[in-house]
């Protein structure tokens, strides 16, 4: 299917009639693919209703489809697209949330991060960790030297993200990247774990500088408003923590050595 404009995506996904297509297995939570038709516009979306989360024990019930809608409040807030079109909405299965569904390119022989032999790691690749395969093979799981990828690091550096999979990233036909499944984010603890730690410690880019000096503002001019009506007044309040550290250290964050900073399983 077409890309939507983002405004006319908003309008399908607050208005549309969902209809149930199947589940993704893969997924620890009820997650539902539907087609959802509003008017003359048809496209596909994922559901995740609040009925189907299951318990965390470091999260209060309930509300992970709240901080999926607060990562896309985020992500428009910095400006540069990362999270898809996303709403708050009543669905077949109850209230939750719904996310315009984003066909990846998977055409493309430009990959950008993943498991590769250790010997034919792509020049200019970042390199994370390494692994041995069932044979004992030697690989290495890493990822392009891409801008938007680095955008996406500081994104989840804001944002906490507990469960950066290489699954999460989405390279579409048009040629963006995208990140999804945002549920376990915005934890008052230091949970970031990610496959992209490529840049730990390096300076951060100037692109990435500017857009954290424009979330310091927007934080105070309603950002922090319209978060928090999905977190906890600790949570919002640690996102501009967050963001006023990266300005402060001008880094990209390290992942801490006295926890697991990598998510499993890393793809």
């Amino acid at each position: 299917m077409p890309a939507l404009p983002d405004d006319e995506a908003l309008e399908l996904l607050h208005h549309g009639e969902l209809e149930l297509e199947g589940r993704l297995m893969d997924a620890s939570n009820a997650t539902l693919r539907a087609v959802i038709t509003h008017g003359g516009t048809v496209a596909r979306c994922v559901y995740k209703p609040v009925a189907g989360e299951r318990p965390l024990w470091d999260f209060p019930d309930g509300t992970l489809a709240g901080r999926e809608y607060s990562s896309w409040l985020l992500s428009e807030a910095t400006g540069w697209g990362i999270v898809p079109p996303t709403v708050l909405r009543d669905g077949p299965l109850g209230h939750g949330m719904c996310q315009l569904w984003i066909d990846e390119d998977l055409q493309s022989d430009d990959l950008l991060l993943g498991f590769v032999p250790a010997q034919k790691v792509p020049r200019g690749w970042r390199r994370i960790m390494s692994a041995r395969d069932e044979d004992g093979r030697a690989y290495v799981l890493a990822h392009a030297d891409d801008p938007r990828l680095a955008r996406l690091a500081v994104f989840d550096a804001i944002a906490n993200n507990a469960d950066r999979k290489g699954g999460h990233v989405i390279d579409t036909l048009d040629g963006r990247v995208h990140g999804v499944d945002h549920g376990i984010c915005f934890h008052t603890e230091d949970k970031l774990r990610t496959v992209l730690w490529g840049w730990a410690g390096e300076p951060l880019p100037d692109e990435a500088v500017e857009v954290l000096e424009k979330l310091r503002a927007q934080y105070h001019s309603g950002l922090a408003e319209s978060l928090s009506a999905h977190l906890t007044p600790a949570e919002v309040a640690m996102v501009s923590v967050r963001v006023n550290a990266l300005l402060h250290s001008r880094r990209f964050p390290e992942p801490d050595e006295d926890r697991h900073a990598i998510p499993w399983p890393p793809i």
